[in-house]
């Protein structure tokens, strides 16, 4: 399953920064298709756990940016279809706070155009 997500700020009308991300659900991947503000590399790996999703560089425990709310559960349930997001400003390297919102479910098997998941 993918998940199409839009992160951004606090107050969008006053902060233009986003991300427009993919997480795929079986490869425990993401990558950033669109963003602006809000830097984070072109993918990675995601980790759900307790409720929060966390987005990682590739092989990296550290997270990049954490999304509460957000879990997957084993019949691929999504629990939500919004909540906080917390990353780090790129430029002055200081937490940011913003919110995360669901944009589309795609519960078919995916093939990529390009395999940049490999491991």
């Amino acid at each position: 399953m993918r998940l199409t997500i839009l992160i951004n700020g606090s107050d969008p009308t006053v902060n233009h920064d986003y991300a427009v991300l993919w997480l795929d659900t079986e490869q425990g991947c993401w990558s950033r298709e669109a963003h602006e503000g809000v830097f984070l590399p072109p993918w990675g790996e995601l980790h759900d756990q307790d409720g929060v999703t966390t987005l990682c560089a590739p092989s990296a425990a550290a997270p990049l940016c954490t999304l509460q709310g957000l879990h997957i559960d084993r019949r691929q349930r999504v629990s939500s279809s919004q909540g906080c997001a917390a990353w780090e400003s790129e430029s002055t390297h200081s937490p940011m706070n913003g919110f995360w919102r669901l944009q589309a479910v795609d519960r078919q098997p995916v093939k990529a155009e390009h395999g940049i998941f490999g491991r």
